[in-house]
């Protein structure tokens, strides 16, 4: 093929209706007649959201969530978590919760975020209990309570989250753990 006729293959299939780089949303799914969909999607994120949509459930729903929220949809990929968290998928309660501490698809909700932490954490995850031993730490979301946080992150380590093991090898220095530039985000507010 000669490099003109590539190139102008490759607009036309980016310009072409439901070819190329797709934005997806949370509106706009026509479920088809009573017979169904003709061909519907299936291996792309825009099949997902419509078979969950109406009800199926699928294992890899987490996967795409996360693909989703790295590529900067978070509306999508938050859609994605609620749906898997209130299935009780500890991974889908993770990520969810790092959308609700950073304002991610939503607003910032650092309470809900250390629910989620605390519930996962219950479910066994070693992440959930790293995570909430720092908001006790922290005190974001929960009363902060060192004693508590530090035993939580003791817990995580035992379980083998290494972030855990690496904070308490630093004598439980938050920053050898987290970037300054949270600091503003952890900061004890007067009011």
């Amino acid at each position: 093929m000669k490099p003109t006729a590539l190139m102008m293959g490759l607009a036309l299939y980016l310009a072409a209706p439901g070819l190329g780089a797709q934005t997806y949303t949370t509106e706009g799914y026509n479920p088809g007649d009573d017979q169904g969909v003709l061909n519907p999607e299936e291996l792309s994120l825009r099949g997902a959201l419509d078979r969950m949509r109406y009800g199926e459930s699928h294992p890899m729903m987490g996967v795409l969530g996360y693909g989703a929220a790295k590529e900067g949809n978070h509306k999508v990929a938050r859609e994605i978590f609620e749906r898997i968290t209130r299935e009780g998928n500890v991974q889908g309660m993770t990520w969810l919760s790092w959308m609700h501490d950073n304002g991610l698809g939503g607003p910032e909700d650092p309470d809900a975020a250390a629910e989620l932490d605390r519930r996962a954490m219950e479910l066994g995850s070693e992440v959930a209990a790293f995570n909430y031993g720092l908001d006790l730490l922290r005190g974001r979301g929960v009363a902060q309570d060192q004693q508590a946080g530090e035993a939580m992150i003791r817990k995580a380590a035992e379980m083998g989250d290494t972030s855990a093991q690496h904070l308490i090898d630093n004598d439980f220095d938050l920053d050898s753990v987290t970037p300054d530039a949270d600091e503003w985000k952890y900061e004890q507010r007067l009011f």
